[in-house]
C-alpha cells in the first residue's frame, strides 16, 4: 500500500540538512525525523546546490531564506523585549 505524499515546510527541511551538515549520520537523522533516506540525500543535494524547495514547490532562493530567517529572528526578538518590559514594569512595582 502506498502513502501520501508528505510536505514539509522549508524549516523543518534545513533542521534535517543542518543535522546532517554538523556530522550526524544521515541515516540516523533520517530515522529520526521517520524520513526516507532517498528523501533527506535529495534535500542534502539540493540545498548544496542552492536549490531547496519549500512545501509549495517552489524554489527557494538564498536569499528568501535569509529573508525568512530574519523575520522569524525579528519576531523571536520582538517577544524577548515584550517579556522584558512586563518584567522590568512588576520588579518596579513590586520595589515600591
Amino acid at each position: 500500500m502506498k502513502r501520501p505524499k508528505q510536505s514539509y515546510t522549508l524549516e523543518f527541511k534545513e533542521l534535517a540538512i543542518k543535522r546532517v551538515k554538523d556530522g550526524q549520520a544521515l541515516v540516523g537523522v533520517a530515522k529520526e525525523l521517520r524520513l526516507v533516506e532517498q528523501t533527506l540525500r535529495h534535500w542534502v543535494k539540493a540545498a548544496a546546490a542552492g536549490q531547496i524547495r519549500g512545501a509549495g514547490g517552489t524554489a527557494v532562493t538564498p536569499q528568501e531564506r535569509e529573508l525568512s530567517r530574519l523575520r522569524a529572528e525579528h519576531i523571536r526578538l520582538k517577544r524577548e523585549l515584550e517579556i522584558k518590559k512586563k518584567a522590568a514594569a512588576y520588579f518596579a512595582q513590586d520595589a515600591l
